[in-house]
């Protein structure tokens, strides 16, 4: 893509004609001809500057740096390709779109290829943007001819059109296939689609199948039903001989009035005696109609009547824009998603652009994703903040996002009122709903990040049909177990469940549910279960919650109980700077809570600031665990204690001390006859002494601590002896470390424990160089790196030693510029397939 023209740049678009009639006339003689096809058109193309965009099926998108250029390769691959079967029509258009690291985006790119999609076979079509350029530089043989002003299937204002004519290209067509040229009253739209390409041909498709003769497209207000719907439509006209109608609903509150707005829409009148709605059913009977119906959600009290009319017309079809589904039996529901980030940018760039023409987004591209992505993909908030471009930088954009509402107003003045703010359109389903749909709606906001049918029956009350209702109306959307509202729609609602008053009380439920789901009575095995830290991951949102409304309580205990049932999550889980924070802060707001509190608190908390590297918390916490636990008469929680001060002291290199320790650990635990106590003890001794060297003794501890594992079940316990034991064959040349790593990484991964899968990686690496495999061994490494950078991680001593002389040993022999090529491929690599390549590595 670097080779990709910049500034203003020229379109060529080209597209077969009745592709799939001349597959069934040529057979397998087609595919010659396709190749061929490509073929000319790839050469003319380079022979004529030409950079080739992007290629779908047979149809070619490229880009010229001079518009005098693209017209010459139109008319030389029109004259190459007139004597065969195939006819192409061509599109030619010329603007200033914005470069992104995929290719173009912009509406320019669009209007060219709807100029090329209202041609014929045989005809180039050149858009006046490109015909002024080269007024005064076109070819003596050519000639430009005014076909007039057209509305193209893209919707958007009329456009002027040229046709190429020179000697050997065809000079008679019939009428261009636009909007003047079909029976329809489709409105004009002020900016073409951008995006939506997947489901505007998932749409179209269905519409076209003989299954389907009623389709709704459902979503939140914003999601871009209606834009959507028309395109469709707009794309269907050559399906549909009597043409394509709309008809706008969201002006009427009657129900009764939907018949009689689609009459007016298509021209019928009472006449006969006959009612409008007898005369609107004779008038579509016989006749291939497409009506589009926009904005039912509030007139649903008609479905039936809709329904009625589409079965006793064959040759009708309609395709709806609604909030809500008809449920009819003839409805087909497509609900329409989120924008991609890639058309979420681009709408938001082409927006930005047209108020403030020197948008461009440089190197603002992820930021503008990230805004994208906190409005929920919705093109309405897209446009609307986009809107905001002319006085506030992406960044300035995205700081205000906490608080979306406020920032998305003040759209365009020729849109419906409640499209010109995101809260009014949010508002027109909220008024929509009855007194318990409107309860529940509110009530829901109190989660964050989704909710469990079980949450919200007992944090909100919920029954399930009037959630049913909520996601059938599109404020709330349904997983596989799971419920979310979108961002934009929770604070709305979040706004109506603090005018209820009832905000502190749904709140103090929401944290008596997740404090007791944190807390739940689990043995250490399944508080160990990559099930349960799953299950933990999902609500970790609603965890935060609870924890910011249980600090402004008036009982400090509630922020201490629920931190200190999740600090062994936040360990387990690598969240390791979140959970030292809120464990110190919880700490903090209770100091004189209860032992039995405090004491996982404390644990966890040390542990976790051993691993981040801070040391001086690490020994605070530490010692306070353990005069908590003297004072207490609390043996066992005194040899914890030790245990964690004997890591530290390691840690820092005080190996003798560390060792007095660890060993004075490890004779309590045994004295109390407490093996999982002792299986730790003995994992961490095994651990010191690697650090200095003794890889023998290493082992013994290791293997002691794994049988105990394995006795009791404790799959992380099992899986770290597993991984540790790996290094100390590696390190005394045993030659059992590439199976012990084999199966160290395959009970790591099965835990899907990102800490102890980095440290395989190391060690595999230094596997795979032993082996020869210098490619495979700059992969691990590279993963590795991003694992460490994305926990973050420190390695202990004994694994970054090997890893220090993995990457000195591969920079010898590959060099540096080789070396980091394997070490950048290995972090783009996803943790599941750098497992993979390692144990199939292993494996030979």
């Amino acid at each position: 893509m670097s080779e990709l023209p910049t500034g203003t740049v020229t379109f060529l678009f080209t597209d077969i004609e009745g592709s799939t009639r001349l597959l069934h006339e040529l057979g397998d003689a087609y595919a010659d001809e396709l190749a061929e096809h490509r073929r000319v058109l790839r050469d003319v193309s380079s022979a004529h500057g030409g950079v080739e965009v992007d290629t779908q099926g047979d149809a070619f998108f490229i880009a010229y740096a001079r518009a005098r250029d693209a017209i010459s390769a139109a008319a030389e691959a029109q004259r190459a390709l007139r004597s065969g079967p195939i006819r192409v029509r061509m599109g030619i258009h010329t603007g200033e779109p914005l470069r992104t690291d995929e290719g173009y985006v912009g509406m320019d790119i669009h209007r060219g290829a709807r100029i090329a999609a209202a041609g014929h076979g045989g005809q180039v079509l050149v858009s006046q943007t490109t015909r002024e350029l080269v007024s005064n530089d076109l070819a003596e043989e050519f000639v430009l001819r005014d076909l007039g002003e057209h509305g193209l299937k893209d919707l958007s204002r009329p456009q002027r059109i040229f046709q190429l004519v020179g000697d050997g290209l065809e000079r008679d067509f019939p009428p261009l296939a636009t909007l003047e040229n079909r029976p329809t009253n489709l409105p004009p739209q002020p900016t073409p689609l951008i995006g939506r390409q997947r489901e505007l041909a998932e749409v179209v498709e269905l519409l076209r199948s003989p299954d389907v003769r009623l389709l709704t497209l459902t979503g939140p207000g914003g999601a871009g039903k209606s834009r959507l719907a028309l395109q469709a439509a707009a794309d269907l006209l050559d399906d549909f001989g009597d043409g394509a109608f709309f008809v706008g609903l969201a002006g009427i509150a009657d129900p009764s009035l939907v018949l009689l707005s689609i009459a007016q829409a298509l021209g019928v009148k009472e006449t006969g005696g006959l009612s409008s709605a007898e005369a609107l059913g004779a008038f579509v009977r016989d006749r291939e109609l497409l009506l589009v119906l926009d904005n039912l959600e509030h007139v649903l009290d008609a479905s039936s009547q809709v329904s009625d009319l589409i079965l006793k017309a064959p040759s009708v079809k309609a395709i709806l824009s609604s909030r809500a589904p008809l449920r009819v039996s003839i409805e087909r529901e497509y609900p329409v998603p989120e924008l991609a980030d890639r058309d979420a940018v681009a709408l938001f760039s082409e927006r930005a652009q047209a108020i403030k023409p020197d948008f461009r987004l440089n190197g603002d591209g992820p930021t503008v994703a990230l805004i994208c992505r906190r409005l929920d993909g919705l093109p309405l908030a897209i446009e609307l903040a986009a809107a905001r471009a002319k006085v506030l930088s992406p960044h300035a954009l995205l700081e205000r996002l906490d608080r979306r509402l406020p920032v998305l107003t003040g759209g365009p003045r020729d849109v419906p009122d409640r499209q010109r703010t995101l809260r009014d359109t949010i508002a027109w389903s909220y008024e929509l709903l009855d007194e318990s749909e409107q309860r529940l709606f509110s009530r829901l906001a109190v989660f964050a990040g989704g909710f469990t049918l079980r949450a919200a029956e007992r944090v909100c009350d919920a029954d399930l049909d009037t959630l049913a209702s909520l996601v059938e109306k599109s404020l709330v959307r349904q997983g596989e177990d799971r419920f979310r509202m979108l961002e934009t729609i929770r604070e709305f609602a979040l706004e109506r469940l603090e005018e209820s008053g009832e905000l502190e009380r749904i709140r103090r439920r929401h944290l008596d549910f997740f404090l007791e789901f944190a807390g739940s009575e689990k043995s250490e095995v399944d508080r160990e279960g990559a099930e349960w830290l799953d299950c933990l991951e999902v609500e970790h949102d609603n965890f935060r919650t609870a924890l910011e409304f249980a600090r402004g309580l008036d009982d400090p205990r509630l922020e201490l109980r629920l931190a200190s049932s999740l600090a062994d999550f936040w360990e387990h889980q690598g969240h390791l700077a979140e959970g030292l924070e809120r464990i110190r802060e919880a700490l903090g707001s209770d100091p004189d809570g209860p032992a039995d509190i405090r004491e996982p608190a404390l644990q966890w908390g040390s542990m976790i600031a051993l691993k981040k590297g801070d040391f001086e918390t690490a020994r605070q916490l530490a010692e306070e665990k353990k005069r908590q636990a003297a004072a207490l008469g609390d043996e066992a929680g005194v040899g914890s204690s030790i245990q964690l001060l004997g890591n530290l002291a390691t840690a820092e290199g005080r190996y003798d001390e560390a060792r007095v320790l660890l060993e004075q650990s490890k004779s309590i635990r045994k004295r109390l006859g407490d093996e999982l106590g002792l299986q730790s003890s003995q994992h961490n001794l095994g651990l010191l002494e690697m650090d200095q060297g003794d890889y023998g003794r290493a082992r013994q501890e290791l293997q002691s601590a794994l049988a105990i594992s394995e006795k009791h079940g404790l799959q992380r316990a099992r899986a770290n002896n597993l991984c540790d034991l790996a290094f100390a064959e590696l390190g005394d040349g045993s030659g059992n470390a590439s199976s012990r790593f084999r199966e160290a990484l395959s009970a790591c991964a099965q835990l899907r424990w990102r800490e102890n899968i980095a440290y395989c990686l190391v060690g595999c690496g230094a596997v795979a160089i032993a082996g020869g495999n210098l490619e495979q061994a700059g992969h691990f490494l590279g993963q590795a790196d991003r694992l460490c950078d994305d926990l973050p991680l420190r390695l202990e001593t004994y694994a970054q030693a090997v890893g220090d002389q993995l990457e000195q040993d591969l920079r010898s022999r590959l060099g540096e510029d080789r070396l980091e090529a394997l070490r950048a491929e290995g972090r783009l690599l996803s943790m599941e397939d750098a497992v993979s390549e390692a144990l199939l590595a292993l494996d030979r």
